[in-house]
């Protein structure tokens, strides 16, 4: 009897989660895609890779974009935790299909400006790296989104995003370095 109940309690979630949904894309039909904040959010999507793609290095391309796809899965998980227990908020809503993430962030900013960064001067002292890219990333950038409402960190200290950071940039550094990479075809591995 308890675990009926306790589908029905989440079918009703799910249902008051859909109407909520759907006030999320009301905010962003009709509040929020007239204004600069929505375009530039829109930008940080597209831009970035764009970037990233021009300046990538080339031969590098498959382990970057593996290292990429870790910083996503990582700070996805970190941020849907942390969104859970009401630690941040994003009230800048971008795309009403995951309307609490805040999304250029996590598929394009995130990852790309993370897989340049461990290009750029790769014989630097990564520790170094890391703390220098890190303070860039929370104590720049996310202040700036905070002051222009795409991030509410609800007293949320940036020396904690400092240490997200570090974590989401040595975790890309991290698969950077793997070298258990074998060609799947038969025999010496080349075609």
């Amino acid at each position: 009897m308890t675990f009926d109940k306790g589908l029905a309690k989440s079918e009703q979630a799910y249902e008051q989660f859909t109407d909520i949904s759907s006030v999320f894309a009301d905010i962003v039909k009709n509040d929020f895609i007239n204004t600069w904040q929505w375009w530039a959010g829109l930008a940080l999507f597209i831009i970035p890779w764009l970037i990233w793609f021009k300046f990538r290095k080339k031969d590098s391309t498959g382990r970057l974009l593996l290292a990429g796809l870790a910083v996503i899965i990582l700070s996805l998980t970190i941020d849907l935790a942390a969104l859970s227990l009401g630690l941040w908020s994003y009230p800048m809503i971008i795309i009403p299909l995951a309307p609490f993430l805040f999304l250029p962030y996590h598929f394009s900013l995130a990852p790309t400006w993370i897989m340049l960064a461990l290009q750029i001067k790769p014989e630097m002292n990564t520790l170094v790296k890391g703390i220098i890219f890190s303070a860039i990333a929370a104590f720049g950038g996310m202040n700036l989104f905070d002051a222009i409402d795409f991030y509410n960190p609800k007293g949320w200290s940036t020396l904690y995003d400092f240490v997200i950071f570090l974590t989401l940039y040595y975790s890309g550094y991290w698969v950077t370095r793997m070298e258990s990479f074998q060609s799947l075809e038969k025999g010496t591995g080349k075609k």
